[in-house]
């Protein structure tokens, strides 16, 4: 068994000269995006190359396997790196790491936990060690994580800069930026070089502490010492936190090095480019950077047309945004994109924000007809127009038909703790007992997120009408909510009505 699989992982030959009977005709990567990037038709590929025991390389799955990650696709991923060691290929201890990232990912933490015990002691180095503190790190799990560290360096493991990364990064994101300095210098003393990650997640951590000095020494640190070279990310967080301190002239010479830096001509470091130069109010560099940006890309894709109309709406050229997205809505009509409710959402808002209701309907009625459904972020556009009108009936159709929208994306949906306090003040204030009563999602709203006076508001209303409401007695009562003396004497009365 094993010797059939290690055929089909052998050594790296050209694709295009393999044989059709034994081997893929394309590489695997391609084969199983063929029919786009869904999971779906992913997973479907998948389960058809493994049926059809076509020969793949080593080096292909290996980077197959990296794709499918870097795309999220972290089931098909995990099925085929696993198939792989079912079938006898050796796996490196890179592989493993990568495996047990992939299992975190897929099928949780506990699931990835077991896979390190499970493994050799000889595959117990610092780079699967290193992938389940970074999976702990990722999922806040900070006592994990620590302790995780701490045994690493009892057992003399070889140190590298993920590990101390993974911790600054969970800093970061537990809201203890001055933290970072000290791992920093610990991991200098440890001579453990930091890369380009570590000084970029230093600069935010400085940053975060209002050190803007503090973030220039640390760009002129790696200028000095040469060993890592800033890319074009670390510019992008240079010229964010120049332009959150008001200094426009230096995060624009920021963005210049940012754009100069794009060798590649990544597609997020334009975008970043139009934000950041949004940012700076400069509208003539963010038309500039959209027509770069188009010209390397000329299947230009929905997400950079929907981040170009977010910059244009902020700067206030609604004539701009309004261009831009009729010349993606024409790249639409002829097949070469998705007609996407995103991007009809920025217009949306732009128009209810600048009290054009009709203007918001139409485009609206317009996206639906060519197949883009309103989403629950549709309807909090409008939510929000409402509540400062005040006008209430429409404001809860809009409650609902959000909740409704939400879970035909298969999510769940509440209105805010403020929208639905101020609905029901406003039941309780005008005695409208019949749309208190009546469908509306408002009353689903879990209470945790209120406070109990809003149910109070609804239960002296139905009781003063003579209206028992014994769900909303229940819903208080689970919640264990105290309620105010009032509200309780009413509970009872109505009760027996």
């Amino acid at each position: 068994m094993a010797s059939t699989f290690m055929q089909q992982f052998a050594k790296k030959k050209t694709v295009v000269k393999r044989s059709s009977k034994k081997y893929l005709t394309e590489a695997l990567y391609k084969k199983l995006l063929s029919d786009g990037g869904e999971e779906r038709s992913v997973r479907a590929k998948t389960n058809e190359f493994l049926k059809s025991r076509k020969s793949a390389y080593k080096w292909e799955v290996g980077r197959t396997v990296k794709i499918l990650r870097g795309r999220k696709l972290y089931g098909p991923a995990v099925k085929i790196s696993e198939t792989m060691e079912k079938r006898g290929m050796n796996k490196t201890v890179s592989d493993q790491a990568v495996h047990l990232d992939l299992i975190a990912k897929s099928r949780g933490i506990a699931a990835a936990e077991t896979y390190f015990v499970s493994l050799p002691e000889s595959s117990k180095t610092n780079l699967t060690y290193s992938a389940l503190l970074n999976c702990y790190c990722k999922l806040s799990m900070t006592s994990k994580s620590e302790t995780m560290f701490e045994r690493m360096k009892e057992l003399n493991l070889e140190m590298t800069s993920m590990p101390y990364n993974s911790l600054m990064t969970l800093n970061m994101k537990n809201e203890l930026p001055q933290l970072v300095p000290a791992l920093v210098k610990e991991m200098k003393e440890a001579g453990v070089m930091p890369d380009v990650y570590t000084y970029n997640v230093w600069m935010r951590a400085l940053a975060a502490t209002g050190d803007v000095d503090g973030v220039e020494r640390v760009i002129d640190e790696m200028k000095r010492d040469g060993r890592v070279a800033a890319d074009w990310t670390t510019y992008s967080n240079l010229a964010s936190i120049y332009a959150d301190a008001g200094a426009f002239d230096k995060a624009e010479a920021a963005l210049k090095e940012l754009e100069s830096r794009n060798a590649r001509r990544e597609v997020s470091a334009y975008q970043f480019l139009i934000t950041l130069y949004g940012r700076t109010g400069n509208l003539l560099e963010v038309y500039r950077v959209w027509r770069s940006l188009k010209l390397a890309f000329p299947k230009t894709a929905n997400l950079s047309y929907l981040n170009m109309i977010q910059v244009l709406v902020k700067l206030n050229d609604l004539p701009g945004a309004e261009k831009c997205f009729h010349e993606w809505a024409t790249a639409y009509s002829t097949g070469s994109s998705t007609f996407d409710i995103r991007i009809a959402n920025v217009l949306i808002s732009a128009y209810l924000k600048e009290g054009s209701p009709e203007k918001a309907d139409k485009l609206r009625r317009h996206a639906k007809r060519r197949g883009a459904k309103p989403n629950a972020k549709t309807w909090e556009h409008y939510i929000d127009y409402y509540m400062k009108k005040e006008e209430f009936k429409p404001l809860v159709k809009c409650v609902n038909n959000a909740v409704t929208a939400g879970w035909a994306n298969g999510a769940e949906w509440a209105p805010s703790p403020e929208v639905v306090e101020a609905v029901m003040r406003h039941f309780e204030q005008s005695k409208d007992v019949g749309a208190l009563k009546g469908r509306s999602e408002l009353a689903k709203h879990p209470l945790r997120d209120l406070n109990p006076l809003v149910y109070c508001s609804g239960e002296r209303l139905l009781a003063a009408e003579g209206f028992p409401c014994p769900s909303m007695r229940e819903r208080i009562r689970r919640a264990a909510i105290a309620v105010e003396a009032s509200t309780t004497v009413l509970l009872p009365a109505a009760r027996h009505n």
